[in-house]
């Protein structure tokens, strides 16, 4: 097909429908989204002012919880506030352009938040199993360079979706059964094969995954096998503490990434507004709970905010 061809029969705007079947709640339905948005900005927020503001704070742990608040406030941002005009306003058209640059941001900020908990998991392994190297291990260049490459494997891992989708004509087929732009639910639209997508969607970003879901539980391997030679049980149940929620973190972000993916792909007999309810949930909930985590189980960070923002 020729490019002038190629070129007609791509859409100027998409049409997002939202949430089929539940347009008449859509109201309602943005009323704890918002809530939860708003949460999750302030909560970030606030982590990130802390860490900024209390110098004992930077150190490699706290640096990359800093990197997971500013991934989380990245994936929300991309669509959230699409979502809630959408819900509010029916501002339902979005230019070409810009659906593939949300579908790019929130599969990238996906794929780099798997590194960034990766590294959380490394930072833990350092200083269970070799906390006399620890400085000497993670040192601050360290911690840059590892957010760099966080970047830029995400880049590398999605950017190719962009050109994956733009080769594909689409036919006057512009209704985009979902609140946000992502990659299948593009491709989908297409009036041409799109084996490329499906494999390499499913392929490289699943891959990518599975070996940092697989280098994590090697750490903590490592770790439950340094914890249960450590005479002292204060100081073992201090590192199990400190390990605890980092898992739960773990859980909140990969469980319903896994879920969506899936659903995404293999779960037709899932109903498709349960499926498109819970994908928003997973954008929401982890940036809103993430800190929440920390905050409570962290004495250091509960006494760096009393500080920073209740204490003269």
């Amino acid at each position: 097909m020729s490019s002038s061809n190629l070129s007609s029969l791509t859409p100027d705007t998409f049409i997002l429908v939202g949430i089929p079947g539940m347009e008449q709640l859509h109201v309602w339905i943005s009323i704890p989204f918002c809530c939860a948005y708003v949460a999750a900005l302030l909560s970030n927020g606030v982590l990130l002012l802390t860490i900024w503001a209390e110098r004992s704070l930077h150190q490699p742990m706290y640096l990359f919880l800093a990197m997971l608040a500013v991934a989380d406030l990245a994936l929300s941002t991309t669509v959230v506030p699409k979502m809630l005009a959408l819900f509010w306003f029916r501002a339902r058209e979005i230019s070409f352009g810009a659906c593939l640059t949300q579908m790019f941001f929130l599969h990238f900020t996906t794929i780099a938040e798997s590194k960034i908990l990766l590294a959380m998991a490394f930072d833990r392994f350092v200083a269970v199993c070799f906390p006399l190297r620890y400085g000497a291990v993670l040192t601050p260049s360290a911690v840059a360079k590892t957010g760099l490459a966080a970047l830029l494997r995400g880049f590398c891992v999605i950017f190719p979706c962009v050109f994956l989708l733009r080769r594909l004509p689409f036919c006057g087929h512009t209704v985009v059964l979902h609140t946000y732009c992502e990659h299948m639910g593009i491709a989908r639209l297409a009036c041409a094969d799109i084996s490329a997508n499906v494999w390499y969607g499913l392929a490289l970003p699943f891959s990518v995954g599975l070996l940092d879901l697989a280098l994590i539980a090697v750490s903590y391997g490592f770790i439950l096998r340094a914890l249960s030679g450590l005479p002292s049980r204060p100081a073992r149940r201090k590192a199990l503490h400190t390990c605890g929620s980092h898992v739960c973190v773990l859980l909140l972000f990969y469980a319903p990434v896994v879920f969506a993916a899936l659903t995404q792909r293999f779960g037709r007999s899932i109903p498709p507004e349960l499926r498109i309810l819970l994908a928003n949930l997973y954008v929401l909930f982890p940036p809103l709970l993430n800190p929440v985590v920390y905050g409570m189980r962290t004495q250091q960070i509960r006494d760096a905010v009393l500080k920073v923002f209740i204490r003269p």
